[in-house]
């Protein structure tokens, strides 16, 4: 098996694990203690503050499925496409249960420093989760 056969198959191991159970724990594998996850955010957010993310979001979407769509690894980064779906029944960043389904997506560049992520950056559209939620309206005027 190749370096980057074994890489995609961790991430998808591990991201099924942390995504798909919620065992966050699972990260430790993937991710280096050092580990920063840029996003939309000023501030980079660190291994814990990514595991609570994790945990705070399958809270208020139990039934949350996300799923890989692709994986590119060439030497040490990767691109990973995803998809996420759940319904909102708990409070989620302030936001009461609404009851509705909604579908995220994104893409997450990483890169490796020997076996593990180091760095991440994540794009995706927080405006299509909030407009799923009936928080904002998108695209009306």
């Amino acid at each position: 098996m190749s370096r980057s056969d074994a890489r995609r198959g961790l991430i998808e191991k591990v991201w099924a694990a942390a995504w798909g159970q919620g065992d966050v724990d699972a990260l430790d594998e993937l991710l280096s203690p050092d580990y920063l996850r840029h996003s939309g955010d000023p501030q980079p957010q660190d291994l814990a503050g990514f595991k609570a993310t994790i945990v705070s979001t399958r809270a208020a979407f139990p039934d949350l499925v996300t799923a890989v769509d692709d994986i590119v690894v060439e030497g040490d980064k990767a691109a990973i496409r995803w998809h996420s779906d759940g319904k909102h029944v708990n409070s989620f960043l302030g936001v009461p249960p609404t009851g509705r389904s909604v579908h995220v997506s994104g893409a997450t560049f990483a890169r490796f420093e020997g076996d593990r992520i180091v760095e991440e950056h994540v794009t995706w559209d927080p405006r299509a989760l909030l407009a799923a939620l009936g928080v904002i309206r998108v695209g009306q005027d």
